[in-house]
Protein backbone atom coordinates (compact mmCIF):
# COMPACT_ATOMS: atom_id res chain seq x y z
CA UNK A 1 0.00 0.00 0.00
CA UNK A 2 1.36 3.38 -0.55
CA UNK A 3 1.52 5.53 2.20
CA UNK A 4 0.02 8.95 1.97
CA UNK A 5 0.64 10.92 5.15
CA UNK A 6 -2.56 11.15 7.21
CA UNK A 7 -5.06 9.19 8.92
CA UNK A 8 -6.38 6.09 7.37
CA UNK A 9 -9.94 5.96 5.44
CA UNK A 10 -12.80 3.30 5.60
CA UNK A 11 -11.42 2.50 1.69
CA UNK A 12 -8.04 2.15 2.81
CA UNK A 13 -8.70 -0.07 6.27
CA UNK A 14 -10.51 -2.19 4.04
CA UNK A 15 -7.15 -2.43 1.36
CA UNK A 16 -5.16 -3.43 4.60
CA UNK A 17 -7.71 -6.42 4.56
CA UNK A 18 -6.94 -7.14 1.27
CA UNK A 19 -3.23 -7.09 1.24
CA UNK A 20 -3.13 -9.75 4.83
CA UNK A 21 -1.92 -5.95 6.58
CA UNK A 22 -4.91 -6.85 9.02
CA UNK A 23 -6.47 -10.61 9.46
CA UNK A 24 -9.02 -11.98 11.35
CA UNK A 25 -10.41 -16.09 11.42
CA UNK A 26 -13.67 -14.56 11.38
CA UNK A 27 -14.96 -12.18 8.41
CA UNK A 28 -15.68 -8.59 9.03
CA UNK A 29 -19.09 -7.85 10.21
CA UNK A 30 -21.19 -5.23 9.46
CA UNK A 31 -20.47 -1.52 10.31
CA UNK A 32 -16.60 -2.52 11.99
CA UNK A 33 -15.12 -0.25 9.14
CA UNK A 34 -15.97 3.09 10.65
CA UNK A 35 -14.99 6.53 8.43
CA UNK A 36 -11.38 6.33 9.79
CA UNK A 37 -10.86 3.80 12.32
CA UNK A 38 -11.34 -0.37 12.70
CA UNK A 39 -13.65 -2.34 15.23
CA UNK A 40 -11.47 -4.60 17.47
CA UNK A 41 -13.00 -7.86 18.49
CA UNK A 42 -13.17 -9.74 21.46
CA UNK A 43 -11.81 -13.38 20.91
CA UNK A 44 -12.71 -16.16 22.71
CA UNK A 45 -10.16 -16.18 25.75
CA UNK A 46 -10.08 -13.89 28.94
CA UNK A 47 -8.15 -13.79 32.09
CA UNK A 48 -8.97 -12.41 35.02
CA UNK A 49 -5.81 -10.83 36.47
CA UNK A 50 -3.95 -9.71 39.78
CA UNK A 51 -2.90 -5.93 37.88
CA UNK A 52 -2.52 -4.20 35.31
CA UNK A 53 0.39 -4.40 33.47
CA UNK A 54 2.92 -3.94 30.28
CA UNK A 55 4.68 -5.94 28.58
CA UNK A 56 8.03 -3.78 28.38
CA UNK A 57 10.21 -3.83 25.05
CA UNK A 58 11.30 -7.37 25.20
CA UNK A 59 7.68 -8.94 26.75
CA UNK A 60 5.19 -10.63 25.70
CA UNK A 61 1.63 -10.47 26.77
CA UNK A 62 0.75 -14.39 26.92
CA UNK A 63 3.82 -14.36 29.08
CA UNK A 64 2.40 -11.94 31.74
CA UNK A 65 -0.99 -13.62 31.44
CA UNK A 66 0.80 -17.12 32.11
CA UNK A 67 2.48 -15.21 35.06
CA UNK A 68 -0.11 -13.21 36.55
CA UNK A 69 -3.62 -14.26 35.82
CA UNK A 70 -5.98 -15.99 38.05
CA UNK A 71 -8.07 -17.96 36.11
CA UNK A 72 -8.85 -17.97 31.98
CA UNK A 73 -12.48 -17.33 31.05
CA UNK A 74 -14.36 -19.08 27.60
CA UNK A 75 -15.87 -15.94 25.81
CA UNK A 76 -17.71 -18.06 23.29
CA UNK A 77 -21.06 -18.36 24.97
CA UNK A 78 -20.66 -15.15 26.65
CA UNK A 79 -19.40 -13.96 30.38
CA UNK A 80 -19.75 -11.48 32.86
CA UNK A 81 -16.96 -9.21 33.65
CA UNK A 82 -17.34 -7.90 37.71
CA UNK A 83 -16.13 -4.22 38.30
CA UNK A 84 -13.31 -3.36 40.12
CA UNK A 85 -11.57 -6.41 38.41
CA UNK A 86 -8.94 -6.10 35.73
CA UNK A 87 -9.03 -8.56 32.50
CA UNK A 88 -7.30 -9.35 29.02
CA UNK A 89 -8.95 -10.88 26.45
CA UNK A 90 -7.44 -11.76 22.90
CA UNK A 91 -8.78 -9.68 19.82
CA UNK A 92 -9.63 -11.38 16.96
CA UNK A 93 -7.81 -8.98 14.81
CA UNK A 94 -3.87 -9.40 13.87
CA UNK A 95 -1.79 -7.12 12.36
CA UNK A 96 1.39 -7.26 10.50
CA UNK A 97 2.61 -3.78 10.09
CA UNK A 98 4.98 -1.94 7.06
CA UNK A 99 7.15 0.12 8.59
CA UNK A 100 5.28 3.31 7.30
CA UNK A 101 2.29 2.78 9.45
CA UNK A 102 1.57 2.67 12.84
CA UNK A 103 -1.54 2.76 14.89
CA UNK A 104 -3.27 3.81 18.16
CA UNK A 105 -6.06 2.66 20.32
CA UNK A 106 -9.33 3.85 21.72
CA UNK A 107 -12.21 2.95 23.71
CA UNK A 108 -15.55 2.86 21.48
CA UNK A 109 -18.11 5.90 22.62
CA UNK A 110 -20.37 3.09 24.21
CA UNK A 111 -17.61 1.48 25.84
CA UNK A 112 -16.19 4.56 27.73
CA UNK A 113 -20.30 5.88 28.50
CA UNK A 114 -20.33 2.76 30.39
CA UNK A 115 -17.34 3.56 32.70
CA UNK A 116 -15.37 0.35 30.98
CA UNK A 117 -12.00 0.90 31.17
CA UNK A 118 -10.47 -0.38 28.11
CA UNK A 119 -6.47 -0.42 26.90
CA UNK A 120 -4.93 -2.13 23.91
CA UNK A 121 -1.84 -4.14 24.47
CA UNK A 122 0.81 -5.72 22.01
CA UNK A 123 3.79 -7.66 22.34
CA UNK A 124 6.92 -5.21 23.31
CA UNK A 125 4.63 -2.52 24.22
CA UNK A 126 5.79 0.45 26.71
CA UNK A 127 2.62 2.01 26.60
CA UNK A 128 -1.02 1.37 25.97
CA UNK A 129 -2.99 2.15 23.21
CA UNK A 130 -0.35 2.38 20.64
CA UNK A 131 0.81 -0.04 17.81
CA UNK A 132 4.60 1.11 16.61
CA UNK A 133 5.06 1.38 12.75
CA UNK A 134 6.80 -2.17 11.80
CA UNK A 135 4.47 -4.29 14.28
CA UNK A 136 3.46 -7.89 13.84
CA UNK A 137 1.58 -9.89 16.04
CA UNK A 138 -1.34 -10.33 18.34
CA UNK A 139 -3.72 -7.55 20.06
CA UNK A 140 -5.04 -7.89 23.55
CA UNK A 141 -7.44 -5.36 25.13
CA UNK A 142 -7.57 -4.79 29.32
CA UNK A 143 -10.58 -4.37 30.51
CA UNK A 144 -11.75 -3.36 33.80
CA UNK A 145 -15.37 -2.04 34.51
CA UNK A 146 -15.73 0.48 36.83
CA UNK A 147 -19.19 1.07 37.90
CA UNK A 148 -21.43 -1.36 35.74
CA UNK A 149 -20.86 -5.22 35.66
CA UNK A 150 -21.02 -5.95 32.04
CA UNK A 151 -21.91 -8.96 29.65
CA UNK A 152 -19.40 -9.75 26.85
CA UNK A 153 -18.97 -12.39 24.47
CA UNK A 154 -16.59 -13.43 21.30
CA UNK A 155 -17.25 -10.65 18.63
CA UNK A 156 -17.89 -7.74 21.32
CA UNK A 157 -16.47 -4.50 20.25
CA UNK A 158 -14.83 -2.41 23.25
CA UNK A 159 -12.14 -0.80 21.45
CA UNK A 160 -11.54 1.00 18.05
CA UNK A 161 -7.90 1.52 15.94
CA UNK A 162 -6.45 3.92 14.07
CA UNK A 163 -3.97 3.57 11.22
CA UNK A 164 -2.39 6.10 10.12
CA UNK A 165 1.00 7.07 8.26
CA UNK A 166 3.42 9.67 9.28
CA UNK A 167 2.42 12.28 11.35
CA UNK A 168 -0.91 14.29 10.59
CA UNK A 169 -1.50 15.92 13.52
CA UNK A 170 -1.86 19.61 12.63
CA UNK A 171 -0.59 22.64 14.86
CA UNK A 172 -2.13 25.62 15.96
CA UNK A 173 -1.98 27.77 13.53
CA UNK A 174 -3.26 25.26 10.73
CA UNK A 175 -6.06 24.66 13.37
CA UNK A 176 -6.68 28.55 13.17
CA UNK A 177 -6.99 28.72 9.53
CA UNK A 178 -8.77 25.18 10.00
CA UNK A 179 -11.53 27.06 12.36
CA UNK A 180 -11.93 29.91 10.11
CA UNK A 181 -12.83 27.59 6.81
CA UNK A 182 -14.29 24.77 8.72
CA UNK A 183 -16.14 26.50 12.08
CA UNK A 184 -14.47 23.46 14.24
CA UNK A 185 -16.58 24.63 17.44
CA UNK A 186 -19.86 26.84 17.52
CA UNK A 187 -18.03 29.63 18.47
CA UNK A 188 -16.43 32.55 16.07
CA UNK A 189 -13.70 33.23 18.59
CA UNK A 190 -12.61 29.57 19.42
CA UNK A 191 -9.88 29.38 21.97
CA UNK A 192 -6.92 27.18 20.37
CA UNK A 193 -4.06 25.89 22.58
CA UNK A 194 -2.66 22.96 21.91
CA UNK A 195 -5.47 22.13 20.23
CA UNK A 196 -9.53 23.30 20.43
CA UNK A 197 -10.37 24.07 23.80
CA UNK A 198 -13.97 22.72 24.97
CA UNK A 199 -15.62 23.66 28.12
CA UNK A 200 -18.40 21.50 30.13
CA UNK A 201 -21.98 22.60 30.21
CA UNK A 202 -23.82 23.12 33.31
CA UNK A 203 -26.66 25.53 32.09
CA UNK A 204 -28.67 22.87 31.81
CA UNK A 205 -30.63 20.72 29.05
CA UNK A 206 -34.18 20.04 27.39
CA UNK A 207 -35.01 23.40 28.00
CA UNK A 208 -34.31 22.81 31.68
CA UNK A 209 -32.12 22.44 34.75
CA UNK A 210 -30.82 18.59 34.05
CA UNK A 211 -26.82 19.12 33.47
CA UNK A 212 -25.72 15.35 33.44
CA UNK A 213 -25.74 11.58 35.29
CA UNK A 214 -23.76 10.03 37.74
CA UNK A 215 -23.87 6.22 37.67
CA UNK A 216 -25.46 3.70 40.71
CA UNK A 217 -23.60 1.53 41.88
CA UNK A 218 -24.72 -2.51 42.64
CA UNK A 219 -26.86 -1.90 39.63
CA UNK A 220 -27.71 -4.88 37.35
CA UNK A 221 -25.18 -6.20 34.38
CA UNK A 222 -25.16 -4.06 30.66
CA UNK A 223 -25.07 -6.97 27.85
CA UNK A 224 -22.65 -4.91 25.47
CA UNK A 225 -24.15 -6.05 22.18
CA UNK A 226 -27.81 -4.97 23.25
CA UNK A 227 -29.36 -1.27 22.02
CA UNK A 228 -31.77 0.17 24.13
CA UNK A 229 -32.28 -2.82 26.45
CA UNK A 230 -32.00 -1.14 30.21
CA UNK A 231 -34.64 1.59 31.68
CA UNK A 232 -32.17 4.38 32.20
CA UNK A 233 -32.99 5.26 35.83
CA UNK A 234 -32.39 2.07 37.01
CA UNK A 235 -28.74 2.49 36.31
CA UNK A 236 -28.36 6.39 36.16
CA UNK A 237 -29.02 9.35 38.80
CA UNK A 238 -30.13 12.38 36.74
CA UNK A 239 -28.13 15.62 38.32
CA UNK A 240 -30.10 18.99 38.33
CA UNK A 241 -28.88 22.36 38.98
CA UNK A 242 -31.95 24.53 40.02
CA UNK A 243 -29.74 27.57 41.50
CA UNK A 244 -25.54 27.96 41.24
CA UNK A 245 -24.05 26.57 38.36
CA UNK A 246 -21.28 24.22 39.95
CA UNK A 247 -20.98 20.72 40.57
CA UNK A 248 -18.95 18.95 43.25
CA UNK A 249 -17.43 15.59 41.43
CA UNK A 250 -17.32 12.84 44.17
CA UNK A 251 -14.49 11.05 44.35
CA UNK A 252 -14.84 7.30 42.52
CA UNK A 253 -18.12 8.40 41.04
CA UNK A 254 -18.67 8.25 37.63
CA UNK A 255 -20.61 11.50 35.75
CA UNK A 256 -21.57 11.84 32.37
CA UNK A 257 -21.89 15.66 31.03
CA UNK A 258 -21.67 17.61 27.85
CA UNK A 259 -19.49 20.34 26.25
CA UNK A 260 -20.81 23.79 25.44
CA UNK A 261 -19.56 23.72 22.05
CA UNK A 262 -20.80 22.01 18.99
CA UNK A 263 -18.33 20.47 17.84
CA UNK A 264 -17.40 19.76 14.11
CA UNK A 265 -14.82 17.62 12.79
CA UNK A 266 -14.69 18.14 8.51
CA UNK A 267 -14.93 15.46 5.91
CA UNK A 268 -10.94 15.58 5.51
CA UNK A 269 -9.98 15.11 8.97
CA UNK A 270 -10.20 13.44 11.85
CA UNK A 271 -10.40 14.71 15.98
CA UNK A 272 -9.24 12.99 19.04
CA UNK A 273 -9.95 14.43 22.74
CA UNK A 274 -6.80 14.55 24.97
CA UNK A 275 -8.23 12.57 27.92
CA UNK A 276 -6.67 13.90 31.09
CA UNK A 277 -3.98 17.07 31.56
CA UNK A 278 -3.18 17.75 35.49
CA UNK A 279 -3.67 21.26 34.94
CA UNK A 280 -7.02 21.29 34.36
CA UNK A 281 -7.75 19.71 37.64
CA UNK A 282 -8.16 17.09 39.41
CA UNK A 283 -10.18 14.82 37.56
CA UNK A 284 -10.56 12.52 33.94
CA UNK A 285 -12.49 13.21 31.16
CA UNK A 286 -13.51 11.46 28.42
CA UNK A 287 -12.21 7.63 27.95
CA UNK A 288 -13.46 7.55 24.22
CA UNK A 289 -11.45 10.26 22.68
CA UNK A 290 -11.85 9.92 18.47
CA UNK A 291 -13.89 11.88 16.75
CA UNK A 292 -14.48 10.39 13.05
CA UNK A 293 -14.40 12.45 10.09
CA UNK A 294 -18.14 14.38 9.67
CA UNK A 295 -19.08 14.23 13.98
CA UNK A 296 -20.84 17.54 13.90
CA UNK A 297 -21.60 18.21 10.33
CA UNK A 298 -24.50 19.48 8.91
CA UNK A 299 -24.25 17.51 5.73
CA UNK A 300 -23.94 14.50 7.71
CA UNK A 301 -27.36 15.12 9.50
CA UNK A 302 -24.79 16.43 12.35
CA UNK A 303 -25.10 19.77 12.88
CA UNK A 304 -25.19 21.04 16.55
CA UNK A 305 -23.30 18.38 18.24
CA UNK A 306 -21.90 18.14 21.58
CA UNK A 307 -18.66 16.53 22.74
CA UNK A 308 -20.00 13.96 25.34
CA UNK A 309 -17.73 14.09 28.73
CA UNK A 310 -17.03 11.02 30.43
CA UNK A 311 -16.07 12.25 33.97
CA UNK A 312 -14.17 10.72 36.88
CA UNK A 313 -12.74 12.57 39.61
CA UNK A 314 -9.31 11.47 41.41
CA UNK A 315 -8.61 11.32 45.03
CA UNK A 316 -10.72 14.49 46.05
CA UNK A 317 -13.75 16.49 45.58
CA UNK A 318 -13.26 18.77 42.91
CA UNK A 319 -15.98 22.03 42.15
CA UNK A 320 -16.37 22.46 38.39
CA UNK A 321 -18.48 25.23 36.92
CA UNK A 322 -20.81 26.21 34.39
CA UNK A 323 -18.36 27.38 31.04
CA UNK A 324 -14.82 25.49 32.79
CA UNK A 325 -12.06 24.02 30.61
CA UNK A 326 -12.47 20.50 31.18
CA UNK A 327 -10.35 19.15 28.19
CA UNK A 328 -8.69 20.14 24.01
CA UNK A 329 -9.23 18.46 20.90
CA UNK A 330 -6.69 17.46 18.25
CA UNK A 331 -6.78 17.34 14.95
CA UNK A 332 -5.44 15.34 12.43
CA UNK A 333 -5.66 15.28 8.25
CA UNK A 334 -6.65 12.43 6.86
CA UNK A 335 -4.78 10.74 3.66
CA UNK A 336 -7.99 10.58 1.80
CA UNK A 337 -11.68 11.75 2.37
CA UNK A 338 -13.86 8.56 3.77
CA UNK A 339 -16.41 7.15 1.38
CA UNK A 340 -18.69 7.34 3.89
CA UNK A 341 -19.07 10.05 6.70
CA UNK A 342 -20.10 9.88 10.76
CA UNK A 343 -23.46 9.81 10.63
CA UNK A 344 -24.36 9.54 6.75
CA UNK A 345 -26.05 5.99 5.89
CA UNK A 346 -24.16 5.02 9.00
CA UNK A 347 -25.45 3.34 12.57
CA UNK A 348 -24.27 6.13 14.11
CA UNK A 349 -25.71 6.56 17.71
CA UNK A 350 -24.57 9.47 18.57
CA UNK A 351 -24.80 12.21 15.97
CA UNK A 352 -26.49 15.34 16.39
CA UNK A 353 -26.02 14.46 20.37
CA UNK A 354 -26.85 17.05 23.48
CA UNK A 355 -26.68 14.91 26.71
CA UNK A 356 -26.68 11.59 26.04
CA UNK A 357 -26.29 8.09 27.51
CA UNK A 358 -24.48 5.43 25.19
CA UNK A 359 -27.19 3.34 22.75
CA UNK A 360 -27.46 0.65 25.60
CA UNK A 361 -29.98 2.98 27.70
CA UNK A 362 -33.16 3.74 27.05
CA UNK A 363 -35.65 6.56 29.19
Amino acid sequence: MRNTAGIFSDAMIERLFAEGIISAPQPLVAGQIQPASLDLRLGRRCWRMRASFLPGQQGRVEERIAAYSLHEIDLSAGAVLETGCVYVAEILERVALPAGISASANPKSSTGRLDVFTRVITDGASAFDTVPAGYTGPIFAEISPRTFPILVRTGSRLSQIRFRAGHPRIDDRDLEALHARARLVDRDAAIIQDGVVLSVDLAGFEGGDLVGYRGKRHTGLVDVDRVGAYPMRDYWEPIHLPGRRELVLDPNEFYILASKEAVHVPPDHAAEMVPFDAMMGEFRVHYAGFFDPGFGHAGAGGAGARGVLEVRSRDVPFIIEDGQIVGRLIYERMAEVPRTLYGAGLASNYQAQGLKLSKHFRN
